[in-house]
């Protein structure tokens, strides 16, 4: 079932970073009337910050999705270990230093008042929270846990994509009106992703993944709850 349910994931993903790519190309021209931008004031547009956090995330974000994603992929691992490594390194430094920061920028803009703004920012912090213990794991070569944050945070990741899924499903099916549906996935598509993600790492697809990977990180599975403890206490 975990494994089905990966196979589903990862193609999902796949697809939707080709489609993210569609959408960023067309802003990489810096106009400021097109598309999203439409819907911002244009002293919000000609704001300084607003501009310079927009297009750090847009494209920050991008790579993130695509190098999260080969995270998962464990063949990479097994194939290339350091490449899975550097590519880790791009991901964790591509989200602390540029994409959960250039977000909260954003979210000081958002439109849709005070929820939606709490809402954004929240999401930021909890996505950079979130990935910094996984690399902190890491260097600690605490494998179990280091897998199991890694999950947590990438679901933050895709919650460019949920939140997409979720305006079409609540409009098309619901017909929910444009406020009502925007300010529902503001919080439905980070923390709708957390809950499924912890419901997964509960099931084992973290030791899953430690498995996968093979013998070289996979005897963490066996027995790292001791030493965990240990250093907790």
């Amino acid at each position: 079932m975990l494994r089905v349910l990966r196979l589903l994931l990862l193609l999902a993903v796949a697809a939707f970073s080709l489609r993210m790519l569609t959408m960023v190309l067309p802003y990489l021209g810096f106009e400021k009337g097109i598309l999203f931008l439409t819907t911002k004031s244009a002293d919000i547009n000609d704001n300084p910050w607003f501009r310079a956090g927009f297009y750090v995330h847009i494209t920050s974000s991008w790579w993130v999705i695509v190098t999260g994603l080969l995270q998962l992929v464990p063949a990479l691992y097994r194939w290339r270990p350091a490449l899975h490594r550097r590519l880790g390194q791009v991901y964790v430094a591509s989200i602390l230093a540029l994409a959960a920061p250039s977000g909260l920028v954003l979210a000081a803009f958002a439109n849709g008042g005070l929820p939606a703004k709490v809402g954004f920012t929240l999401q930021c912090l909890v996505w950079w929270l979130a990935t910094w213990q996984a690399y902190r794991l890491a260097r600690q070569r605490r494998w179990l846990l280091h897998s199991e944050w890694m999950l947590r945070a990438y679901a933050v990741t895709l919650a460019a994509m949920s939140l997409r899924l979720e305006s079409y499903g609540m409009h098309s099916f619901f017909q929910t009106r444009p406020l009502e549906t925007y300010l529902t996935v503001v919080w439905l598509s980070w923390v709708g992703n957390l809950l499924l993600a912890e419901v997964l790492v509960q099931a084992g697809l973290g030791k899953w993944y430690l498995r996968a990977f093979g013998p070289r990180v996979a005897p963490a599975v066996a027995a790292p709850e001791p030493v965990v403890a240990a250093r907790i206490g």
